[in-house]
């Protein structure tokens, strides 16, 4: 090992970075935090203590991460001298060739915990795909991103329910709604909300021809009840009908599926998977907070938008991502410029260097439109 490989391997001067990498501030607050959880009173008002619990988490989660990795650079440190003592002993260079990886990693999983800061980021998500104009097509291509997602969900360890699946009539879906559980699963998957777009040589068109078809995927955090959003009962318009498609001896014979529509904004959000009405009510409701709490973001980044006197990075219709199969093969997110040429592994799951290029890029305001 050279002594460039070795200086190489010193610590970064993390406090100095500002931000979510303010390891001192963050230090303080911990402190603080920890103190008036120690109140004999701290538990008086439970919801200002949950939201206090979280937070404390919330800091303590990277600092740990970097103390963990603090320690490995350090043993790196420790490898590197005495690779310059005996640059080639082999049982050296295989613990380093062991442990280096392991350091890249936890760096990556530290990057992504500072860069995912938003009040809902390290919460569960709401995950909406509706197919564009285009019929069988368009809906095809969105059952292919049903999959994708639940694919690449499996690869994270991640807990995946399907809430809502209305299928096509011929092939495809018309729309499906999807829970996704773990940690950061929201702040994650912010980075497919928008319209993604398709080319390829139809399967469904006899003369063989290139079809491009369009899915928008739709992120929300997935919020316990009464939690970000107030909702009127008399705002609602509930309906019951019958759930149709695959699901066993009550579909089609009870009116267990559940219609909700909130009135002021006309969003609507429906569910017919469970078997019993009074579940679908509960996940119909739990889709519904989450549509109006990301209405109300949007809302508020038009205001800032105006302000600002520029429009937002990235509009809900835009074209954030294009899957080319015909003539060629290759993903490209438009936002951040970054390509894949194996279009099967994307579609297999291996969103991850897609997502995290979107995440630095907006972090660091570089993102393009779509």
């Amino acid at each position: 090992m050279q002594s460039g490989r070795r200086r190489a391997l010193c610590k970064p001067a993390w406090p100095t970075c500002g931000g979510p990498f303010d390891t001192e501030a963050c230090r303080r607050e911990v402190i603080g935090l920890e103190a008036e959880v120690g109140d004999p009173g701290f538990w008086s008002n439970p919801t200002a203590a949950a939201a206090k619990m979280a937070r404390l988490q919330a800091l303590k989660a990277p600092l740990e991460r970097l103390a963990g990795l603090e320690r490995q650079l350090g043993e790196l440190e420790a490898l590197a001298a005495l690779g310059e003592e005996a640059p080639d002993d082999p049982d050296l260079v295989a613990e380093a060739a062991l442990l280096l990886p392991r350091c890249e990693a936890d760096a990556r999983a530290l990057e992504m915990d500072v860069l995912l800061d938003g009040p809902y980021d390290r919460g569960d998500a709401i995950v909406a795909i509706h197919p564009g104009a285009g019929g069988t097509e368009s809906q095809d291509w969105a059952q292919m991103l049903l999959r994708m997602y639940r694919r690449w969900a499996e690869t994270r360890g991640y807990a995946v329910e399907v809430l809502d699946l209305l299928e096509g009539e011929e092939a495809g879906i018309k729309s499906a709604t999807l829970s996704v559980r773990g940690q950061n699963a929201y702040g994650v998957l912010t980075a497919e909300h928008g319209v993604h777009r398709l080319v390829r040589m139809s399967p469904f068109d006899a003369s063989g021809r290139r079809h491009t078809s369009f899915a928008s995927v739709d992120v929300l955090p997935d919020m316990p009840d009464g939690a970000g959003v107030e909702i009127r009962p008399e705002d609602l318009e509930i309906d019951t009908y019958r759930s149709s498609g695959a699901g066993g001896q009550h579909v089609n014979k009870t009116e267990s599926a559940v219609r909700i529509k909130h009135l002021p904004t006309g969003i609507i959000a429906t569910c017919q998977n469970e078997r019993s009405q009074h579940s679908n009510r509960e996940i119909a409701m739990q889709v519904l907070r989450a549509r109006l709490l990301a209405l109300q973001a949007a809302e508020r980044q038009k205001e800032l938008a105006a302000l600002r006197g520029v429009q937002g990075d990235i509009a809900f219709g835009s074209q954030i991502r294009s899957y080319v199969l015909a003539p060629y093969t290759m993903v490209k997110d438009h936002r951040t410029d970054v390509e894949a040429s194996n279009v099967q592994a994307v579609m297999d799951g291996a969103l991850d260097p897609f997502i995290a290029a979107y995440l630095l890029a907006r972090r660091s305001g570089s993102l393009a439109a779509g």
